[in-house]
């Protein structure tokens, strides 16, 4: 290798050329600043080994020979730069300390996250200890790789990095440290230049225009939620009630900029609490390029977005979740990545990180790229994103985006358009195979997080363990209530006869998966309107409806999802550019729903029935389901104890007196919540004064007579003496 390839930027191995050589009387130091005057090597204790002489053949090379039979202690450079003196350590003298980067990369996923990208490290250096960075990216179709940011003005012929074997390219910068801006300046392999490449592993980047990657130390932040990693994890009989929330429009400053993280801890985690939530899920918060894609493009899969503030101030965020006693799951998408030039996309002049045949690689919904999982790098690069979020950040969950997508080579797709499996079926043997190991990892690395698959399907087991044929999620979306149940609730009451089914026929299925109900920002948005303004009738029925639906959706069985602005009835539909609007708070209507979800999710987590067993059979039995002419409904909901909760649903806008309710035991019996009542803006219609149980009229066993609001559903249960 000469050296003109470093002038030419075209040296792939420039621990080979520079720093100390071996010569045939002793020793040399070989240097390479292309912007230098003149170049003195000194020793640490700042005596001089001697200025160099510069190559003729190839400016910006400087020599020092060294009458020394061997390759001795370390040195530093004194640069001559134009009017400017300056001091510099040679990176190209920390061979080892470049290479260990790689050592252990590819036997576990987590070691990716503590090898590659950019480390910050500890250097003897004389008999002080001073901190550098090692940078490491794997590229192995490239020709050349040159680390550029701030340290080198963004110059590609400055720092040249060295192949390893294996393709990762690697390099020790000792003056480095946290906050420094680089990126990676690439060649592929016919030596032709790439777009410059912000780090795949990089734990921090900044915003348009410059997708620079930062330096960013992990080891700073002291957490302080040690007893929320000590708490009992009982999650399938547990309360979850989840607030899903796009932190850039939740609410925004006067001229319309979003809150930053700090902000969101101090006003959206009250809210939360008060209204009893017991998570928080986040749209994306993986560094993305477009605001407008809510995070569902991301291209930093190590990286808070900065749009918010720094790493250690959302770690601070989830921090303060933990001590208010609220989990944080966050959205995180395995699925498909956007094809910007500072990217993944073509990252090393080759298909890197997606398919190369379209009819794999290319996702027509999103115009995004499909990950490659049948290489083993995208493998271990995914599974190592995940367990990264639950390690650095403390992350209690993860929902999974677009799992259906990856599950099936056809999806969304006509025929000729993508290519079958070695079976001739339409399964991606090699997505599926990835999500089963990133559950198996998630859950052995991390036993008290959970996993939530947004999957549309009737894929059977997604959250059934790996051992027993599934995927190995902890839980699913329930894709299939949500639309039968808005669907229902959508027509008009003289009609829902006719649609009766679709409120009963998630039971059918209902213990099939672990499922969460979603309400989320998917139905609020591209012209479906909001929750609310899919409700029928006039103004107060529109807002009945709505409470009605909300207590159904507590009382069924499953874990809970609502988005943010549902819960207070927002009329318009979500827009990303615009905080939510608060001022609907200043009307009862509104302050009406939201005290029904904050009611429904207090007595949700303390009235077992609701959620002890919301993912068995034993824990509810249909009362009266049949009832479609008069739009109504009955069940129970069990506790392990075998406490017994009563719910009753009337789905048309005429009350039903004398309603007789078919219970277990005599006695007296109470409604707990009642989506009608006054301090919910609904029309307080009398239930009855006295609630007790006497002998069954037209079947055995004991039964109570009410009145049934219109609208509404209420909760009873025998008061206990």
């Amino acid at each position: 290798m000469s050296l003109a390839s470093l002038a030419e930027v075209r040296c792939a191995h420039p621990f080979a050329l520079l720093g100390w050589q071996k010569a045939d009387k002793g020793w040399l130091i070989r240097v390479y600043l292309p912007k230098a005057r003149a170049v003195e090597v000194l020793s640490f204790d700042d005596s001089s080994w001697g200025l160099m002489d510069e190559d003729k053949s190839v400016p910006g090379v400087f020599t020092l020979q060294l009458p020394r039979k061997r390759k001795t202690e370390l040195y530093k450079l004194k640069v001559t730069q134009g009017q400017y003196q300056y001091e510099l350590l040679d990176p190209y003298q920390f061979k080892d300390e470049a290479f260990y980067a790689v050592h252990y990369v590819h036997m576990r996923p987590e070691n990716l996250y503590s090898q590659l990208g950019a480390q910050i490290i500890s250097l003897q250096l004389g008999k002080k200890t001073h901190k550098a960075t090692r940078f490491a990216v794997y590229a192995p179709h490239a020709s050349a790789v040159s680390l550029i940011g701030d340290m080198n003005d963004w110059d590609g012929r400055c720092h040249p990095m060295e192949r390893t074997q294996c393709g990762h390219w690697v390099l020790v910068l000792p003056q480095v440290g946290e906050g420094v801006r680089y990126k990676y300046e690439i060649k592929d392999a016919s030596g032709h230049l790439l777009p410059h490449k912000a780090d795949p592993l990089a734990f921090a980047a900044e915003q348009y225009p410059s997708h620079a990657s930062l330096v960013f130390d992990h080891s700073k932040y002291q957490w302080q939620d040690s007893d929320w990693l000590q708490r009992e994890h009982l999650p399938y009989q547990s309360p979850m009630s989840i607030y899903e929330v796009h932190l850039g429009s939740w609410r925004t400053h006067a001229d319309g900029s979003p809150l930053t993280y700090p902000e969101l801890a101090t006003s959206l985690i009250p809210y939360v609490k008060d209204l009893g939530y017991t998570h928080i899920e986040l749209l994306p918060v993986m560094e993305h390029p477009y605001s407008g894609s809510w995070g569902y493009q991301p291209l930093g899969l190590f990286a808070a977005t900065s749009r918010f503030g720094t790493p250690d101030q959302f770690k601070a965020f989830v921090d303060a979740c933990h001590q208010a006693g609220i989990g944080v799951i966050l959205d995180w998408v395995p699925a498909h990545f956007p094809e910007d030039g500072h990217g993944l996309a073509r990252f090393d002049g080759g298909h890197l990180y997606e398919y190369a045949d379209p009819r794999r690689g290319w996702h027509p919904d999103w115009n995004s790229c499909i990950y490659d999982y049948g290489k083993d790098y995208v493998r271990q690069f995914l599974v190592a994103s995940a367990l990264y979020w639950l390690d650095h950040f403390h992350i209690d969950g993860l929902r999974v985006d677009a799992v259906a997508s990856m599950l099936y080579l056809d999806y969304s797709r006509e025929h000729g358009e993508w290519i079958p499996n070695v079976d001739g079926g339409n399964h991606n043997y090699e997505a599926i195979s990835l999500l089963k190991w990133l559950n198996q990892e998630v859950y052995a690395q991390f036993p008290k997080a959970i996993t939530i698959a947004e999957e549309s399907t009737s894929f059977h087991g997604v959250s059934r363990p790996v051992d027993l044929g599934g995927l190995g999620f902890g839980f699913k979306w329930n894709m299939g209530w949500m639309n039968d149940s808005l669907r229902y609730i959508s027509k008009d009451p003289a009609y829902r006869k006719f649609h009766h089914n679709d409120l009963t026929f998630s039971m059918v299925y209902a213990f099939s998966e672990n499922f969460i109900l979603p309400l989320s920002h998917d139905e609020v948005v591209h012209g479906k309107g909001s929750i609310l303004n899919k409700m029928p009738g006039d103004e107060w029925q529109q807002a009945a409806n709505l409470r009605a639906y909300y207590a159904f959706m507590f009382a069924h069985p499953g874990k809970k999802l609502n988005f943010m602005g549902n819960e207070f009835g927002q009329g318009t539909e979500w827009n990303h550019n615009q905080a939510l609007p608060w001022f609907l708070l200043d009307f009862e209507k509104h302050r009406g729903v939201q005290q029904l979800v904050r009611d429904l999710n207090y007595t949700y987590r303390r009235c077992a029935p609701l959620h002890q067993l919301d993912h068995e059979p034993a824990g509810f039995a249909w009362i009266e389901h049949q009832d479609a002419d008069h739009s109504t409904l009955s069940f129970k909901r069990y506790s392990k104890a075998g406490e017994v909760l009563y719910v009753v649903c009337n789905y048309t806008p005429v009350p039903r007196p004398a309603y007789l309710l078919d219970v277990e035991q005599h006695g007296d019996y109470e409604v707990i919540l009642n989506s009608d009542s006054s301090y919910y803006w609904g029309s307080n219609y009398p239930v009855g004064s006295h609630l007790s149980a006497s002998q069954g009229v037209y079947s055995p066993g004991w039964q109570l007579q009410l009145d049934l609001p219109p609208l509404s559903t209420l909760y009873l249960r025998r008061r206990l003496s």
